[in-house]
């Protein structure tokens, strides 16, 4: 266990100043000015900023990959996985019958390609942003507890450039999962794995529509 590191109470504010303009701030001028936008290039180049940034300042490397922490983790995993797709399931086939399913029955080929390069794209940049760097830059002022609320917030927050309650809800909840997957293993691999169930989850039940501007609504 890592030894807790003591700052100073500028610092302290300082970090959480920072933090309050990275994850809100940038988010806020984001959504403002590019909304309605691909954020893939955005997050691959804040993806390689972090991993320069994490490289220079004591960054586990370990925690980039970490696979041997998936042994013990995919059990829960995946009956936390199984629970949310029911329930997801059932409210999208009671609420918006004519959705489930939608992206991969009118445009499987745009699903399939989701299916692909979702993981890879989209999901590891945001591992690397709100996980890595964010614990490993703000758990010194948040506490490890205080860190993974913060980043499921920051995590919600950052939907809200898709327009609409429901991203920035489901992904809060997210957020909380795969913070404390992160906080328990110390391995992106985990995290990136089942956000990436969840991920590929709302694009195929029904909920896409929410998290990519492209994804087929029903009528």
């Amino acid at each position: 266990m890592s030894v807790p590191v003591r700052l100073k109470p500028a610092t302290r504010l300082y970090l959480a100043g920072e933090f309050a303009v990275v994850f809100f701030g940038l988010v806020i001028a984001y959504t403002l000015l590019w909304r309605g936008t691909s954020p893939i290039p955005v997050l691959l180049v804040l993806g390689a900023a972090v991993v320069w940034h994490l490289l220079r300042t004591g960054f586990d490397r370990r925690s980039f990959w970490r696979p041997e922490a998936l042994r013990g983790q995919w059990r829960p995993m995946l009956m936390l996985w199984t629970l949310t797709a029911a329930g997801c399931a059932a409210a999208v086939a009671v609420l918006t019958p004519d959705a489930l399913l939608v992206l991969p029955r009118e445009q499987p080929l745009l699903w399939a390609a989701i299916v692909v390069l979702y993981p890879l794209l989209s999901v590891y940049p945001q591992e690397l942003l709100f996980r890595a760097f964010l614990f490993h830059r703000y758990e010194p002022v948040f506490g490890p507890a205080g860190t993974a609320v913060a980043g499921a917030l920051a995590f919600g927050f950052a939907h809200i450039a898709f327009g609409n309650w429901i991203a920035v809800a489901l992904s809060a909840a997210g957020g909380w999962i795969f913070a404390t997957r992160y906080r328990e293993t110390r391995s992106l691999l985990v995290v990136s794995v089942e956000h990436s169930l969840y991920g590929l989850l709302m694009f195929t039940v029904g909920l896409g529509q929410y998290f990519y501007h492209g994804t087929v609504t029903a009528n």
